[in-house]
């Protein structure tokens, strides 16, 4: 397990005496893209947040880079963060804030630049997303897209290793979603960090992923590469990626 980047053990939460995760076990290694799929409410963002450490488990553990995530504390805590971008479903840009304040706020929250240094960065960033010209807008005047890629921009802005992804196409029509997941792929590389990402949507799933891990009941129901999940015959991972209401899994 010594070269593995993530691990996670028997990992368990619930939520007002409901389960959401019954002990999962994954191991993710450092260049994966990993995309975690299943429906509402099985615990894939619940699962990011364990990653995080936004959310404490009731059993088993979380290992970053050997870290046991739960020891860590203050400035401990503060500095693996760094270490790890998210872009959030709604973006939670600051509608208060222009869009490079936006991107540099956790550069300016580090207090480890000057404030040229951040405005360098957060243009180098809104570069790589295509919106080099946007730095002086406010959130209300963007559009969905648009804010997507500057919480983008934010979630890269520190120099991450990991990025992490909540539904990063949910809400955008078809074409906008494809440039995401372009987006997504092409920063993969060009930072060679490692990506999780939740998502409903097999289209983007199967475009960014290097391999995809399904969520059921609970527990993990599937492990593999995209081609091995086009090739599934398990009734309950056919029945979702193929998103037909007859089969094992009922509709909430």
């Amino acid at each position: 397990m010594s070269d593995v980047y993530i691990h996670i053990e028997s990992l368990s939460k619930s939520f007002n005496g409901h389960d959401v995760l019954r002990g999962v076990d994954i191991d993710i290694d450092k260049g994966e893209s990993i995309v975690i799929i299943g429906q509402s409410g099985t615990g894939k963002s619940v699962l990011l947040k364990h990653i995080v450490r936004l959310l404490e488990p009731d059993e088993g553990e979380v290992l970053f880079d050997g870290i046991h995530t739960a020891e860590l504390k203050g400035r401990e805590l503060a500095a693996f963060r760094r270490r790890i971008g998210m872009l959030f479903q709604s973006a939670a840009l600051f509608d208060s804030l222009d869009v490079e304040e936006n991107v540099g706020l956790g550069l300016k929250e580090a207090g480890q630049h000057r404030k040229d240094e951040i405005r360098q960065i957060v243009q180098d960033k809104l570069e790589m997303v295509g919106l080099a010209d946007a730095a002086e807008k406010y959130p209300a005047e963007l559009s969905g897209g648009m804010r997507k890629r500057v919480g983008l921009a934010r979630a890269i802005a520190t120099e991450p290793e990991l990025l992490l992804y909540d539904e990063p196409t949910t809400g955008l029509d078809p074409i906008t979603a494809d440039l995401i997941n372009d987006l997504i792929v092409d920063l993969n590389t060009k930072l060679n960090v490692t990506s999780i990402a939740v998502t409903h949507d097999m289209v983007s799933a199967y475009k960014i992923a290097t391999r995809i891990i399904m969520l059921y009941d609970g527990k993990v129901q599937f492990d593999g590469t995209p081609d091995e999940i086009r090739a599934t015959t398990d009734p309950v991972v056919k029945q979702f990626i193929t998103g037909s209401s007859s089969g094992p899994i009922k509709v909430r």
